[in-house]
């Protein structure tokens, strides 16, 4: 049993990865509410980010939806919501808009605009999409999933998010 422990905390491991630090202010972008953010505040809690092209938006609500039913303790988890606003043809006052009554109505998901696709670059993100990663406490991403997810992995995004609290 504790070699079979060990060979999963090794591959689990492997996966961990240490993403480019970014940070979106100014013309870059920013959180709605027009404060930077930076990805060094993924941290001292496991989050769930979605980085999402406007157009693209309920292409994974499932995986959200899925998500709210876990009622996760808000002390050790939380989320992010990164708006691709180069991916889109919609005008930025209307997406800033619609973010602001995003906040409102979830006021424990931070809300974040990159203007020209910097965290996607970063990161290999798929454009165009939605994108899902989660990051443990100490800021790593140990899973990602680019484009619609599958109910498996939506099944895996919750297992490890349980297993990281």
């Amino acid at each position: 049993m504790n070699k079979i422990l060990l060979a999963m905390t090794l591959l689990f491991s492997i996966h961990a990865e240490n993403l480019k630090e970014i940070t979106l202010s100014g013309d870059k972008g920013a959180r709605v509410t027009g404060e930077a953010w930076s990805s060094a505040e993924l941290k001292d809690k496991v989050y769930v980010l979605f980085y999402v092209d406007p157009d693209e938006k309920d292409l994974n609500n499932h995986v959200s939806d899925a998500l709210k039913k876990e009622k996760f303790d808000l002390s050790k988890y939380g989320s992010v919501a990164i708006i691709n606003m180069a991916a889109t043809w919609k005008p930025n006052f209307a997406i800033q808009s619609a973010l602001e009554d995003k906040q409102k109505e979830f006021p424990d998901t931070i809300y974040v605009r990159d203007m020209d696709k910097h965290v996607l670059k970063a990161w290999g993100l798929k454009d165009d999409s939605s994108n899902v990663l989660l990051f443990d406490k100490s800021g790593k991403n140990i899973y990602k999933i680019l484009g619609k997810a599958t109910d498996a992995q939506v099944a895996e995004l919750i297992k490890l998010t349980k297993e990281n609290l």
